[in-house]
């Protein structure tokens, strides 16, 4: 199986194309007070998932919340002002460096899809620091449920074949074992693991899954991925 053999690129986008494990840390050690400065990154980020997982509505709205379960846990600075400016930081994390440029490149070879769990707030201001790079895009308030969830995939699978586009023609890509290439291996799609935290201990912010799964293909960057693309369509 080769990258050409592709036609559509579905993306997770928090985590593959945005850096909130950077977002997250340097919102909550700005914010939370001087005692935050000193917390390990694994510090943070335990009690944030859970934070997350008690209020999972949606993201550009329960951030909030979630800061203050974060804080009240830690010792932090948890008043509404503070949770608040939280809140907002979410909507402005960063994406990563290679992000903007790869998905150009990307975008000359593939039709890309943008397949989120954020909501559609948030994924607008994701998709504008990304230089909106994106030809159809799918979140959470449009599935209603959000992934690892199958109905997830079998809402964007619908979509695509709406517009033409068949399931062999489909190459999900995404950095969570958990959310994304897990369930989409079992549920039959090729997968490429963009392993953002390849070579670092544990699984950051992401929960951790029951088994990492092999990919169809594993690049630990967006630029490493372009760049084999680039590679097939020259040797073509």
């Amino acid at each position: 199986m080769k990258l050409k053999d592709f036609k559509v690129l579905t993306f997770d986008v928090v985590g593959t194309l945005i850096n909130f494990e950077s977002g997250v840390l340097a919102s909550v050690r700005r914010l939370g007070g001087a005692k935050a400065k000193d917390l390990t990154d694994d510090q943070i980020f335990e009690p944030y998932m859970r934070g997350r997982a008690a209020f999972p509505g949606r993201s550009s709205q329960a951030m909030a919340s979630v800061y203050q379960s974060l804080a009240n846990e830690l010792g932090l600075a948890a008043d509404d002002e503070t949770a608040a400016a939280f809140q907002r930081d979410v909507l402005d994390w960063p994406a990563f460096e290679d992000s903007v440029a790869a998905l150009k490149r990307l975008r000359k070879h593939y039709r890309l899809v943008a397949m989120t769990n954020a909501d559609r707030v948030a994924l607008s201001a994701y998709a504008h620091t990304l230089g909106d790079p994106f030809d159809d895009t799918v979140c959470a308030d449009e599935t209603g449920v959000a992934k690892p969830d199958p109905q997830f995939f079998a809402y964007n699978r619908g979509r695509q074949a709406a517009f033409g586009y068949k399931f062999s023609e489909i190459l999900h890509t995404a950095q969570s074992q958990y959310h994304d290439i897990g369930v989409a291996t079992e549920l039959g799609y090729a997968t490429c693991w963009i392993e953002r935290r390849q070579g670092m201990k544990g699984f950051g912010a992401t929960p951790t899954p029951s088994a990492v799964i092999t990919p169809t293909f594993n690049f630990s960057t967006l630029a490493a991925l372009a760049d084999a693309v680039e590679a097939e369509a020259r040797a073509a």
